[in-house]
């Protein structure tokens, strides 16, 4: 019992980072534009603006992931800090388990440094690692990061080309 206790008390964070070579202004209108990311997304569908015109804070959005597959989990956040280029940070609660996200963009030599922070909490939270749900999830966000990178590129690339 005092084992299960303390896994439910431990916050679990999941952190990663990645290097995209595009300036910020085009990193920043693929990372914001939330109603495109089912086009070339592959960590979550079905994405889009609940409430708000744009990715700003108090704006709620919607998307479905899959930590195990083939069951979706219909997310739903709140973004409660959004500074563009900057740093953006969003919330939401599903099945007992609160996540907090936050996004930062630092732009070094004509690039950016995205970097991504996870902080999940709750009283599921030790079911969830006993079911492996931290590794699908931090692969999840790898996957995201890496689609970002992927688009920013082939925009910068398309717009160098034009």
């Amino acid at each position: 019992m005092f084992y299960l206790c303390l896994l439910e008390a431990l916050p679990m964070v999941i952190k990663e980072e990645i290097e995209i070579a595009a300036p910020m202004s085009i990193v920043w209108a693929v990372f914001s534009t939330v109603e495109e990311w089912d086009d070339w997304n592959t960590a979550c569908q079905s994405c889009h603006l609940v409430e708000g015109e744009e990715m700003g804070a108090g704006a709620c959005f919607s998307f479905v992931v899959r930590p195990f597959t083939p069951l979706p989990i219909k997310v739903n956040s709140q973004i409660t800090i959004c500074e563009p280029g900057q740093e953006v940070v969003w919330k939401g609660e599903r099945l007992g388990i609160h996540a907090v996200h936050t996004w930062a963009f630092r732009e070094v030599d004509g690039m950016v440094i995205l970097h991504s922070h996870e902080k999940y909490s709750g009283p599921l939270l030790w079911l969830a690692r006993l079911i492996l749900v931290p590794r699908r999830l931090h692969s999840l966000t790898r996957e995201l990061l890496v689609s970002i990178k992927k688009e920013s590129e082939a925009r910068y690339q398309d717009k160098k080309v034009s």
